[in-house]
């Protein structure tokens, strides 16, 4: 579906087609010259979730190399908390002038479910460009004694649901990821919510939960230096990184498929030649030769687009949590 952006231009009768033409004229002249002039000062991203998760990882790739683009620095600020719902409020209240852009995630697809929220999480936005898609990586510590995901789903019987698990919020992907497997494996466990993922991260890597669903640019680098576990990933695909570690629906739940992705967004009425302008420099970005290896080594895939597929991707997602959320009874804290 295309973006439409309403023009105020009303013509008057007198002149009739020569105006309007002449009326055109003048638009197609002036738009370039409005388009050639942005950015003129420092761009903000902002960053739903904390710093040293996989959101942080990935938006700070993407301003590096928009700033490099642009020739204004795009500076990353993050805010955290509610599944990434108070930075998202916070981006879609800023002006609609292109100096302020939200990077969200798929928990941004659950929130409808789980909040009242103030805007329509697809009509009141302006989509501009997803950035990646990757699968979650299942980890626990070396410690723990877990090997597969058969072991987590026993450990959860024999502890009677006092089997503990780590996400980077109630009602996050990460968060619903995991209680999508309690819920197929037919397991209770015991959700420990942090405010980020790399809240999460520190607390796995300390063995104070028992397990992880993590974003797997955040959680990788500690697998690879033995500090963590890697039980399984969350996409019915390997991961070419750890290509020996089993999907979850080959570690005996099929069907089973979270895929978490990154895109960027900003206010509604953003206008037309800066989300264009954006969206090629973002696929730019996604195209140069170091990004695949980049994601790749991060577990996800650089992803690209238009506008209009990724208002269709948050459309679709929406739908589906709904239906998850419904499922699984989750609330919001």
């Amino acid at each position: 579906m295309p973006l439409h952006f309403p023009t105020s231009l009303r013509l008057a009768s007198l002149g009739g087609g020569l105006l309007a033409a002449l009326a055109c004229d003048t638009a197609a002249a002036q738009t370039p010259a409005a388009g050639a002039d942005y950015p003129t000062r420092p761009i903000k991203l902002i960053v739903t979730f904390v710093p040293g998760g996989g959101a942080d990882i990935v938006g700070r790739y993407i301003a590096q190399g928009l700033t490099n683009a642009l020739g204004q620095p795009v500076v990353v600020e993050n805010k955290a908390g509610a599944g990434g719902l108070i930075g998202v409020e916070a981006g879609l209240a800023a002006p609609a002038d292109g100096y302020t852009f939200t990077l969200i995630s798929a928990s941004y697809t659950v929130n409808p479910s789980l909040y009242k929220l103030k805007f329509d999480p697809v009509n009141d936005i302006t989509p501009v460009a997803q950035i990646s898609a990757g699968p979650l990586l299942v980890v626990t510590h070396p410690d723990s004694g877990f090997h597969s995901m058969k072991d987590i789903a026993q450990a959860a019987r024999e502890r009677k649901g006092h089997l503990t698990y780590a996400s980077s919020g109630k009602g996050s992907a990460l968060h619903l990821a995991a209680a999508e497997f309690a819920n197929r494996a037919d397991v209770q466990m015991n959700h420990i919510p942090y405010k980020g993922g790399g809240a999460a991260l520190n607390d796995m890597l300390g063995k104070q939960v028992d397990v992880y669903f993590a974003a797997t640019a955040s959680a990788l680098p500690h697998v690879s230096a033995g500090k963590l576990r890697a039980l399984a990933v969350t996409t019915p695909k390997r991961l070419s990184a750890l290509p020996q570690v089993p999907t979850i629906a080959e570690s005996g739940y099929p069907g089973y498929d979270v895929t978490l992705w990154y895109g960027l967004i900003g206010p509604k009425g953003l206008p037309a030649h800066i989300v264009q302008r954006i969206n090629t420099e973002v696929n730019k970005v996604l195209a140069l030769p170091a990004t695949p290896k980049k994601f790749q080594a991060d577990g996800a895939e650089p992803a690209g687009g238009s506008p209009a597929e990724f208002k269709a991707l948050i459309a679709q997602e929406i739908a589906t949590w709904t239906q998850v959320v419904k499922q699984l009874d989750v609330k919001p804290d």
